[in-house]
């Protein structure tokens, strides 16, 4: 298979006339300055692909369900109440159906990989499937209909809460001991979609597993991702320093190897010495900035971090809404807000939408533990192209871009996507959407129902 791009971007320079040859998953060539070919998919602009980092695929199905002010102060936590009742009437086909059409539109979106951060797997009331991996499964299935390039993080969840109180309502669909989690990831990583498919793992969160149980997953598992909830939210903060004497990102740069195959989700509130160690550990931080605005966590210490030389993602979390532009857009306005300053998270000098997008690119590519981030030979050909004639960037320079889709383009200028080479997306719709998406809908009419 061969790409011929108008405009490509390779490492920190814009080419022009560039073919891309591909073959097993991989970039095989480049040649820039070259004709298009009998046979080439032709396109315009050719950029490396993000990963997106961090969902949670179920809950795309309640976007839109919870933005009600009921009586008193709406929160993270309140929220969370009404995801656990929902979560209660899913089963393993709505799952599946909902996480094929959470990628679907992710690939439409710019994404070629994803991050589950899979933590529902068992049946309502805590009664595990024949299988273990049931669920796991389900979302196996998802990523094969979809093509999108899956790096699956099953979920320790033992406790619920940071003084190891029992799980109870909604968790119970969550909860392993560290033995049994064990077991899942095993059974997960005899059965995955792709060959570029990863399994790593998710201790939740400080406050849903405990030191022990941390240290001994992680000693069970030396190699691939480890990925967890940091630092969210005000309150999770207060109990874990309650319980452990220390703040949260205190805690576990102290107590654990950080190193690069971490990806510290959210990181929201950090003291800049917390910001300096996290940078520091050559860990990701894995921002969602859609999500946290969403939630009202806070925002990200990003202005100490990029200064210090911190890598980042992007993920969608609770999949609310699925923009990798917006995502980008949050991430800087935030800071923007904060600061009263402008183009706050590139360093030194330079394009800021630039520094945005191929910093995601390559962090989310280290978090997933995928030969992504770049156009390369020997990367894999995780490669989105984008619609230049769009009135919104038409007009900008090369060097221009990547600030026009940051901060000027609208959804929708996303013409082909390739996940490992997989040609998922052409001319701006997935080859599976008209199958995807009658099953969705199917599957929510079914959800619904018993409402």
């Amino acid at each position: 298979m061969t790409i011929h791009a108008k405009t490509a971007l390779i490492g920190s320079d814009w080419v022009s006339n560039l073919r891309v040859e591909v073959a097993h998953g991989h970039i095989q060539s480049l040649a820039s300055e070259t004709s298009a070919l009998s046979g080439d998919t032709q396109v315009d602009v050719l950029l490396p692909a993000l990963g997106n980092l961090h969902s949670h695929a179920f809950q795309r199905a309640m976007a839109g369900m919870t933005e009600m002010r009921a009586a008193g102060r709406e929160s993270f936590w309140t929220w969370r109440t009404l995801m656990y009742r929902f979560l209660d009437r899913l089963t393993p086909d709505h799952i599946e159906s909902i996480a094929a059409q959470v990628y679907l539109e992710m690939q439409e979106a710019g994404y070629a990989s994803v991050g589950e951060f899979h933590y529902v797997h068992h049946q309502p009331g805590g009664a595990p499937y024949n299988q273990v991996s049931e669920l796991s499964q389900r979302i196996f299935a998802a990523a094969a209909k979809t093509g999108i390039g899956l790096t699956h993080l099953p979920v320790l969840y033992t406790y619920g809460g940071v003084d190891q109180q029992p799980l109870s309502g909604g968790q119970l669909r969550f909860g392993n001991s560290a033995n049994q989690f064990l077991k899942l990831v095993e059974e997960c990583r005899s059965s995955q979609p792709h060959a570029d498919s990863m399994i790593g793992i998710a201790p939740h969160s400080l406050r849903a597993t405990s030191p022990a149980d941390l240290h001994g997953v992680l000693g069970a598992t030396p190699d691939g991702p480890v990925h967890i909830h940091i630092a969210e939210q005000l309150r999770e903060v207060a109990d874990v320093e309650a319980a452990l004497g220390r703040r949260p990102i205190e805690w576990l740069l102290n107590n654990v190897d950080v190193d690069d195959r971490w990806c510290l989700i959210h990181a929201t509130h950090m003291t800049d010495s917390e910001t300096r160690g996290l940078a520091h550990s050559g860990a990701v931080a894995g921002l969602c900035p859609i999500t946290e605005a969403n939630l009202g966590d806070g925002i990200f210490n990003g202005a100490v971090y990029v200064e210090e030389g911190g890598r980042f993602g992007v993920g969608s979390d609770s999949n609310v809404r699925i923009s990798l532009p917006e995502e980008l857009r949050i991430l800087e306005y935030s800071q923007r807000l904060r600061d009263h300053a402008r183009t706050v998270l590139v360093k030194d000098e330079g394009s800021v939408g630039r520094a945005l997008y191929t910093g995601a690119a390559q962090g989310g590519a280290q978090a997933l533990g995928r030969n992504a981030g770049d156009i390369a030979i020997g990367k894999l050909a995780d490669l989105v192209a984008i619609d230049r004639s769009h009135p919104t960037i038409c007009a900008l320079t090369d060097e221009q871009l990547l600030d026009g889709l940051c901060f000027a383009a609208p959804d929708g200028l996303v013409t082909d996507l390739w996940s490992a080479g997989r040609h998922m997306v052409r001319q701006g719709r997935h080859i599976e959407r008209d199958r995807i998406i009658p099953a969705y809908r199917s599957a929510i009419a079914d959800l619904l129902a018993d409402v």
